[in-house]
């Protein structure tokens, strides 16, 4: 490898599925590698050193990317912005409150957030505001994820990112659904709602459906292994390094 090609990136969450696969996929790659982990708990058993946390790393990397944990969100931030180093945020379940500290931290450091790090979900986010724009008032969203039985958070971060695209192209502000068993009324005309399955070791499913009079369009996106996501985390690692500071997501790495 060409060390002064390479980006050198360092892995929050290291000991992680998500931290495993991303390794993983860097060994074979030749814009990027790993120099570094962080987890709860330190480690000798990986190529690269894991420590305990983000400021016990011996050298600054020139991305860390983080698939930890919400609850690690302010160290993360912290050491982005003392240590001038970007960011690439792929941790889901975030609150409202912590997704405006990371667009604050956009201002001083390269932050790149996305609900879902794979291509085909952004490219399907697009298509479903297309479709919102051209269907309108006259067919009702519903959205379904279905995601494996470990899954903490509910609906998904990708569904959330999918249903603000579907508001992107109505003429209206939809109302969220989330829970319909407890009220017994037809459906509204603006609402989109949202229906989590979970279950064994489903990777990711998510489907938009436009329901109008006699007939149905749903499009739809199926992840087979959590690959997809790390690729897209490591292309994202490449594409930030060196950026000027910012909030940047997969429509400006594609």
């Amino acid at each position: 490898m060409n060390d002064r090609t390479e980006v050198k990136i360092a892995i929050s969450g290291a000991l992680g599925k998500m931290g495993g696969v991303i390794a993983s996929l860097a060994d074979g790659r030749a814009d990027c590698v790993i120099t570094a982990g962080v987890d709860t708990r330190a480690s000798d058993d990986k190529p690269f050193p894991v420590h305990k946390s983000l400021f016990d790393m011996e050298a600054d990397p020139d991305v860390v990317v983080d698939f930890s944990h919400s609850s690690q969100l302010d160290s993360l931030l912290s050491y982005g912005k003392t240590r001038n180093v970007p960011l690439v945020i792929a941790t889901t379940g975030y609150s409202e409150a912590e997704i405006t500290n990371i667009k604050a931290a956009a201002n001083e450091i390269p932050v790149f957030f996305t609900f879902n790090m794979s291509l085909g979900i952004n490219l399907l986010a697009d298509l479903v505001t297309r479709a919102a724009a051209v269907l309108g008032e006259t067919f009702d969203v519903e959205i379904i994820e279905q995601h494996h039985s470990l899954k903490k958070d509910s609906p998904s971060g990708t569904a959330l990112m999918l249903a603000k695209a579907a508001e992107n192209g109505l003429s209206y502000i939809p109302e969220y659904v989330y829970d319909r068993h407890n009220v017994r009324k037809p459906r509204e005309q603006r609402e989109i709602g949202f229906h989590a399955v979970r279950g064994g070791t489903i990777v990711g499913e998510h489907s938009v459906i436009f329901a109008g009079h006699d007939e149905i369009i749903t499009l739809s996106h199926s992840a087979r292994s959590k690959e997809v996501f790390a690729a897209g985390a490591l292309s994202a690692a490449v594409f930030i390094a060196g950026k000027p500071p910012g909030l940047y997501t997969m429509k400006d790495l594609v």
